[in-house]
């Protein structure tokens, strides 16, 4: 009897934790199975967008995160910097760009769900890659290893980070916005390299972030081994391909990649939106259900926060929204489409794997059910030059190249990947205030010397451990000492100074005179000057300036990265042949005069004598420049203009836009580019043999309705009359329309049974607000040729192709035209698929 009611109590125990956990589970508000994310009970297919909150102002943040949702997207992603909120030991900072707490709220207040990439390693093309350079000297420190004094610290910002949260109640299983969480970044890759430490590393670093109770799943990215409950993600150009390491783990896309960074001297990467959007699709058909665009908005690397190093100030990455915040078109327009006919397919993609049927060499078709009935496809043709003319369901398909048509019922094609529906926009830059410059006033900068703020040791020092990153800037100065009877005095070949530098860019003074110079590149940060030099008999000095450019963001051992004169440093064509300068005293001044004297900000900008109207220095190097001017009217985004300028930094009102170098061309190959075929981050460039980046973001909410500071410091020397401010508006908007496009809003209306046939679709044309279209620059419905800015008629065209548009379009912030023949005078050219190009201006 006893032994019976102990096996019952036994039995009811067991009972009860079944049930306890079997609760957990179903009421856990996130979780996840092998097709999705699963929040609240429900499956869901999420669209995520990263947007960086240090790369905008908050007065941008609600704006971006409106644009964001009304493209379609449901989460919003972003890492956490660790080097912007802990820039000493122990001292944080959450304010202003980094007020992470106010960026996540206002995400739940747009109805929108977040994704924290706590890291708190991020790569992100950031300085040092997120990590504040203090934990550089750590004693014992090794980075992203299995080493203690490197696993405390990051354990201890994390738990910083995730206690946050939770104290503002941010996590979705307190009613907060956020979802999933992210722990490391892209460590796969050097855990390889690293071996048995890094393994331990990977698996402590899961652990503990688990063990943190966020109460959400968290991921890994690029991480084929990471542990449960942790989910492996994919990133990269294209993720079809990817299985997540776990049956029961659903198939994550972390990082679309919708550009690619800006290098100073490097060609502007832009990736079309019709293979982005193929991606993505091909990535949805494979029964993948998260996807997030790195980037949705890139923004601006402020101040001295990219890295690389070469990074450039503009973080555009050809994102859907570009630098300022505003739409680019069709990127944003064409994503979004997708996202609409993704979401109509979502109760099938979620219920099940699809069944895959071969429609031709190239060409198959994805095919999800429910057990209700409902039905979607994805039809693909991998063919990257040819159409294909398919047959599915009974039905022909025309697919072009390297295309998807989505079919939400198994019938209707509401999008093509390669059909763009949305409008194009040409942007302009147009001064702010015509007719009117800056008046400018200057200061020089004089070659460092030897003074209290100087140090002085027998060898050369490296930067990064000399300046701790509080500058660009470290001079090294020696002297040396030259015979009355050196052979080159008479003979005039001067004697050539050889400094090898391990980046990134170095300045060479004789004698207070600049005597040269010398840079790096994003491939080869390492320099070498290798020039002669004007030296006289007796002593000279020589001064070398040595720049970073931002410190490198991904690697091994962040703990012995260097920068600087590491030398030799020699002098050849003496008397006795070659003299090594590297072992002799050499003199220290970390920073600038001027940035000692705080000459970017108001208070120390009246700290010296300025040099006024016609003594204004100009092609001077060191050189400081400051103007005044009042906020220009208007709501559009401003930008300075810096093309006239060599390499150097810019403030407003004692903040800091960032490093400009459009002195520094870029080279690559910059021809026409087809969207079909594999994308990779050199296929599809600009700017060739022009400045990387010309243009630099001032904040509107950055400026004072008058007396606004500029300040300017140009290391080359550059003509600060032709600075410039200006704003970033739309300059034109075009549509391109096939006469029987598929159309979301025509399979709603066949659906829903309100018509029993295709309609014709429209082009809808929409300048920014505040602006009306003023001209129409071309029409032509037929077969027209070319691109938006680039139109041209082809072998068919319908002469009333521009009546239309000026009826219902000039003087109209936005119109809408329907394509078909009878609005364009008849059909040209029967029997012949037409479309419709149209390009009108807005002003």
């Amino acid at each position: 009897m006893e032994m019976g009611l102990k096996l019952l109590m036994l039995k009811l125990l067991v009972l009860v934790v079944v049930l306890c956990s079997w609760v957990s589970s179903c009421t856990a508000s996130v979780s996840y199975d092998s097709k999705a994310i699963v929040i609240n009970g429900q499956r869901r297919i999420l669209i995520s967008g990263s947007i960086h909150y240090p790369r905008s102002t908050p007065e941008m943040w609600p704006d971006l995160i409106q644009k964001a949702k009304e493209g379609g997207l449901d989460v919003i992603q972003t890492y956490v910097f660790w080097n912007g909120h802990e820039p000493q030991p122990g001292k944080y900072y959450f304010e202003g760009r980094f007020d992470l707490v106010n960026f996540i709220k206002l995400v739940k207040q747009a109805g929108l769900y977040v994704h924290l990439r706590i890291g708190p390693y991020a790569c992100a093309e950031w300085n040092f890659g997120g990590f504040p350079v203090w934990l550089k000297y750590v004693p014992g420190i090794s980075f992203r290893t299995d080493n203690g004094p490197f696993k405390a610290a990051m354990q201890k910002f994390t738990m910083k980070i995730v206690n946050m949260m939770k104290a503002e109640r941010l996590y979705e299983s307190q009613g907060g916005p956020i979802i999933l969480s992210q722990i490391e970044n892209e460590y796969g890759p050097m855990e390889y390299e690293l071996g048995a430490p890094g393994q331990a590393y990977a698996k402590w670093a899961a652990q503990m972030a688990v063990g943190l109770g966020t109460g959400v799943p968290w991921v890994m990215c690029k991480q084929d081994d990471a542990p449960d409950p942790i989910i492996n993600t994919c990133n990269g150009f294209y993720c079809d391909y990817f299985s997540p390491n776990k049956a029961y783990k659903p198939k994550m896309w972390t990082e679309a990649w919708t550009g690619w960074y800006t290098a100073f001297a490097g060609a502007v990467p832009y990736r079309p939106a019709e293979d982005l959007a193929f991606s993505v699709a091909r990535f949805i058909q494979k029964g993948g259900s998260f996807i997030n665009y790195y980037m949705y908005h890139g923004g601006t690397n402020f101040g001295r926060t990219s890295g690389g190093p070469f990074i450039a100030t503009s973080y555009d990455y050809d994102a859907p929204l570009d630098e300022y915040g505003l739409l680019r078109q069709p990127k944003w327009g064409h994503l979004k489409d997708l996202h609409r006919a993704i979401k109509l397919c979502e109760p099938a993609l979620v219920s099940g794997d699809p069944t895959v049927f071969s429609l031709g060499n190239n060409q198959e078709a994805h095919v999800f059910k429910t057990k209700f009935g409902a039905c979607a496809a994805f039809l693909t043709n991998h063919d990257s030059k040819s159409f294909a003319k398919v047959s599915f369901a009974n039905l022909h398909y025309n697919l072009p190249p390297w295309s998807i048509s989505i079919l939400p019922d198994c019938k209707n094609t509401v999008y093509n990947t390669a059909r763009v529906g949305a409008q194009s926009a040409q942007m302009k830059m147009i001064p702010a205030v015509y007719g009117i410059g800056f008046s400018w006033q200057s200061f020089n900068e004089e070659p460092a010397s030897y003074n209290d703020n100087s140090f002085t040791t027998a060898r050369l020092l490296e930067q990064i451990n000399t300046t701790w990153d509080m500058s660009d800037y470290l001079w090294y100065m020696t002297d040396v000492k030259i015979d009355p009877y050196e052979g080159f005095l008479k003979s005039g070949n001067y004697p050539v100074l050889t400094v090898l530098s391990a980046g990134h860019a170095l300045h060479v003074f004789i004698n207070g005179q600049l005597s040269g110079t010398a840079y790096g590149s994003l491939e080869d940060p390492r320099l070498t000057f290798n020039q002669g030099v004007n030296l006289r008999a007796g002593v000279n000095t020589i001064a070398l300036l040595s720049i970073a450019v931002g410190l490198p963001n991904v690697g091994p051992h962040f703990e012995t990265w260097n920068a600087g004169v590491l030398g030799p440093v020699s002098l050849n064509g003496l008397n006795e042949g070659r003299r090594d300068l590297s072992w002799q005293k050499w003199t220290y001044k970390i920073g600038l005069k001027g940035e000692a004297l705080s000459l970017h900000s108001l208070s120390g900008s009246s700290s010296v004598e300025w040099a006024q109207g016609s003594f204004v220095a100009q092609k001077q190097p060191l050189t400081w420049y400051k103007t005044a001017f009042n906020a220009p009217v208007g709501t559009e985004p401003l930008a300075l203009d810096m093309n006239t300028m060599g390499k150097g930094n810019v403030w407003i009102n004692g903040k800091s836009i960032g490093r400009y170098w459009p002195g520094y061309k870029a080279t690559g190959s910059c021809s026409a580019c087809n969207y079909a075929g594999w994308f990779y981050e050199k296929k599809c460039l600009s700017n060739c043999g022009e400045a990387s980046q010309r243009w630099y973001h001032v904040p509107r909410s950055w400026l004072y309705p008058m007396g606004n500071l500029l300040v300017v410091f140009e290391e080359w020397g550059g003509n600060p009359y032709g600075i410039a401010l200006v704003k970033r508006q739309v300059g034109s908007v075009c549509a391109d329309i096939f006469e029987w496009q598929p159309t979301l809003v025509n399979w709603q209306l066949q659906a829903s049974g309100k018509v029993n046939r295709p309609l014709r679709p429209k082009a809808h044309l929409s300048c920014s607000p505040g602006q009306k279209i003023s001209s129409i620059k071309f029409a032509s419905f037929g077969t027209p040729e070319g691109v938006c800015g680039s139109f041209r008629q082809g072998s068919c065209h319908a002469f009333h192709s521009y009546d239309i548009f000026e009826k219902y379009c000039i003087g109209q912030q936005s119109c809408s035209v329907p394509v078909v023949p009878e609005a364009f005078g008849g059909d040209p050219c029967p029997s012949v698929m037409k479309k419709l190009s149209v390009e009108v201006i807005c002003s």
